[in-house]
């Protein structure tokens, strides 16, 4: 399995429609003067706002393509379909596609999904705790139960980092694995001791009573890559036009949500039911059309640091 850090989000943000979005129109990418049809695989969570709002300006479209967004639970069910065809791209966090590369996997990173804030207390995912714990910082998760999603992921991987930096053994944490949507109240009832959990569940936690220990994304590196768009070796020789269509429409759509949080924000009422407090309150991802070698090493370093790879990783296999 490739499963996504942040997959687990999609069990509460309920979808507002049975299908993705396609837009048709006259684009100029097809050899007829037509549109190129691509499907792409997604989650239903807020990393992906940028393409939704990319397809809904019309970025795409004028790139010649009429994408369809196929909605998944996860990289469990994206990436085998982007390597049987049945999705010319997905989406996955880095960790996961690294695992996915280690494995001889084909896959190319072809542009970015969302990087970290860089600001702590500001960042889409922090490690929270109950309100009046004794953890007051990262080194004092040792010998607590913290709550990730997905075990040996980019969760648990960037926790044992920021605990490592603030002196403590980054062996000694105890990670349960937990869905997003159930840490709230786990750490509300005190079933577990800490939980790495990202938006909307962050914000849920905080204003159910829980208190922020560390930006564990922020803090790992302010400029960290967390997810990213990829199709296949072999979709990039069969039809390099196209990934160099999707390539720039999506590099525009990343640009346009950064610089347009309002539309951002909005466009998440288009496939997910969100609170509208919540959704107001949360933070958002940073995003942006920076596609860096440096950016996927972080996390390969950290993985081979941690254990979730044997032997280092070639990123570059992964870079277009």
């Amino acid at each position: 399995m490739f499963p996504l850090a942040v997959a687990a989000t999609a069990a509460t943000l309920l979808l507002a429609a049975c299908g993705g979005p396609s837009e048709t129109g006259t684009g100029e990418g097809a050899a007829d003067g037509g549109l190129t049809p691509v499907k792409v695989g997604v989650i239903p969570i807020v990393d992906v706002a940028p393409i939704y709002l990319g397809v809904q300006e019309g970025f795409f479209e004028e790139e010649g393509l009429d994408v369809t967004l196929e909605l998944a639970q996860g990289g469990a069910a994206i990436v085998p379909a982007v390597v049987s065809e049945d999705y010319q791209f997905g989406f996955s966090n880095v960790t996961s596609l690294l695992v996915a590369s280690s494995k001889g996997l084909p896959l190319k990173a072809v542009a970015p999904g969302n990087f970290t804030t860089g600001k702590a207390g500001e960042d889409f995912s922090a490690v929270v705790v109950p309100g009046g714990s004794d953890i007051e910082d990262a080194a004092d998760l040792v010998g607590r139960t913290v709550a990730v999603n997905t075990l040996d992921n980019i969760g648990d991987t960037t926790v044992r980092k920021v605990v490592s930096d603030a002196g403590g053994d980054p062996d000694g944490v105890e990670f349960v694995e937990m869905g997003f949507p159930d840490m709230p109240a786990a750490v509300a009832g005190e079933q577990v001791d800490a939980a790495w959990i990202v938006e909307p569940h962050l914000t849920t936690a905080l204003e159910q009573g829980a208190e922020m220990v560390t930006s564990n994304f922020a803090e790992t590196d302010p400029d960290l890559l967390i997810a990213a768009y990829f199709t296949t070796e072999q979709q990039i020789a069969q039809d390099p036009g196209t990934v160099e269509a999707f390539t720039a429409a999506m590099e525009e759509s990343l640009t346009y949500a950064e610089e347009h949080p309002d539309e951002t924000r909005a466009v998440l009422d288009t496939y997910t039911e969100i609170d509208p407090a919540v959704k107001e309150a949360m933070v958002m991802p940073r995003f942006g059309p920076e596609l860096e070698a440096s950016s996927f090493q972080v996390l390969a370093d950290l993985g081979v640091e941690y254990g979730t790879f044997d032997e280092p990783v070639d990123v570059n296999k992964l870079l277009p």
